[in-house]
């Protein structure tokens, strides 16, 4: 990886093309809080507390002073992200972009005016004077176009035409394990297996799905969720996420001995017999399935759906056949927020979709920069992920439109659930963070950009997840 060289080519005071995309950034941003802030109003009714425009005169009978305050902070949320989109359709204007670069924030300052126009119609003419739902349709549009443009942008001024790899040396053999410094007491072998077992589980996938779980299930049931609930749903959980992660061991058993970061695995270095390996998943898939069949039949059936997805479809079929099995293969990552929802109440309700959504669009944004951390390694194993196949340029450009997918999936989710404003502040606060470290990521083409994108996306998925729970049982 590099350093990107990009030209100064943008007037005063913009000056650089790396403050042309904080500029853009935070216009982005801007914009997505402004969504965030315009769902909350909506939800909490807000918008009755203030019918004038552009100022905000109180009804006569006014609502609540919360309710003031909600609406008098959207309009003055819109009045500086306008600023901002005002700004950057300037600078696109008068700076060296490229002509599409160029139509995307012209398009998207058209519109913002627009909105505002239906904004200001809504609160003077009352909601059914226009199509419901069009205000936030047309700033989920102003949204997409900025972060189309940046995102373009960024490609054109730091990327590469030809930044593929050829074929990766190949690693140095694997001592077997009779060659390696075993431990010499039987206490100490047996903990070595125990922990080889344990390595076989996959536990650090744990913490962030029974998280995602959790937050199906505080959604579903608010503060009546009760405790033998939530232990068999992530006690369910757990063993399925162990023994998902034990036959994908078994079966890139061959593979990760080409892998660096996967050479030390058990099964890789013979520290652990198939057989057994085999016969250990089996027995948490068992488990599992009996644990979860304690609180429904669906949510055992949904368990066993994710052991097979993430198993079969994803280890057998998708990473070793098509570049986009990281996108599909985002499915296994949101069937734990269906099997939360639907420990509760024993269906499959929208606001689980929704959460299930989320996760979905944020895998790609957050695996694509491990990716791009392990591209070698990646094509040594002949897996054909973004950056070996398709190049960095395009692996950082899709980061950038499955962050953007990903947050107005939020929104979705604020809309459908009344989440409140711990949610929204969590969400554009580390969303922000998440953006950020992907726009550096353009200009410090290292490792460690890809792993500061990579500890932000889980930072971002944690603190949202948090976020919904907190909020939904709690206040």
């Amino acid at each position: 990886m590099r350093l990107a060289v990009v030209s100064d080519s943008f007037p005063r005071p913009i000056g650089t093309r790396r403050r042309f995309s904080g500029l853009l950034a935070a216009t982005a941003l801007g914009v997505y809080l402004l969504l965030i802030a315009g769902a909350t109003t909506s939800l909490t009714n807000a918008a009755s507390a203030c019918t004038t425009w552009p100022t905000c005169a109180p009804p006569a009978d006014p609502l609540s002073q919360t309710e003031l305050v909600i609406a008098w902070g959207h309009r003055l949320i819109a009045v500086a992200v306008g600023l901002l989109v005002a700004a950057t359709a300037v600078a696109a204007l008068l700076g060296d972009v490229s002509g599409r670069v160029r139509g995307a924030i012209v398009v998207a300052a058209i519109l913002y005016v627009v909105q505002v126009g239906v904004g200001a119609a809504t609160a003077t003419l009352g909601p059914a004077a226009i199509a419901p739902g069009l205000h936030l349709t047309l700033g989920v549009i102003v949204f997409a176009a900025i972060v189309l443009a940046l995102a373009w942008d960024l490609a054109l001024a730091t990327g590469s035409d030809d930044d593929t790899i050829d074929e990766p040396e190949p690693l140095a053999e694997t001592p077997e394990p009779s060659e390696r410094d075993l431990p010499a007491g039987g206490l100490a072998r047996v903990r070595l297996t125990a922990f080889a077992y344990f390595k076989m589980m996959k536990p650090r996938l744990m913490w962030l799905l029974c998280l995602v779980a959790a937050a199906g299930m505080a959604l579903a049931a608010g503060p009546a969720l009760d405790a033998q609930t939530i232990v068999a749903t992530l006690g369910g959980g757990v063993l399925a996420i162990g023994a998902s992660g034990t036959f994908n061991h078994v079966l890139e058993r061959d593979v990760d001995q080409k892998m660096s970061r996967t050479a030390d695995r058990p099964l890789a270095n013979d520290l652990v017999p198939v057989r057994n390996a085999l016969a250990f998943g089996g027995l948490l898939t068992v488990a599992s399935i009996a644990v979860f069949l304690t609180i429904n039949v669906l949510a055992a059936a949904l368990g066993l759906v994710a052991i097979l997805f993430y198993s079969v479809v994803y280890t057998l079929l998708l990473k070793p056949n098509t570049v986009q099995n990281t996108v599909i293969g985002g499915a296994a990552g949101a069937l734990p927020a269906l099997i939360g929802w639907a420990a509760v109440t024993n269906e499959i309700g929208l606001p689980g979709l929704a959460l299930a959504g989320v996760i979905f669009l944020w895998t790609p944004a957050h695996f694509y920069n491990l990716a791009l951390a392990y591209k070698d390694d990646y094509a040594r194993g002949g897996f054909p992920m973004m950056p070996v196949v398709r190049g960095e340029t395009e692996t950082r450009k899709h980061i950038l439109y499955y962050i953007a997918a990903t947050l107005v999936g939020t929104v979705v989710l604020a809309w459908l659930t009344g989440l409140g404003a711990l949610y929204a502040v969590t969400v554009a606060v580390f969303g922000g963070v998440f953006l950020w470290a992907a726009i550096v990521l353009h200009f410090e083409q290292t490792e460690a950009a890809a792993f500061r994108s990579f500890h932000a996306s889980n930072a971002f998925l944690g603190a949202t997840l948090l976020a919904v729970v907190v909020d939904a049982l709690v206040i």
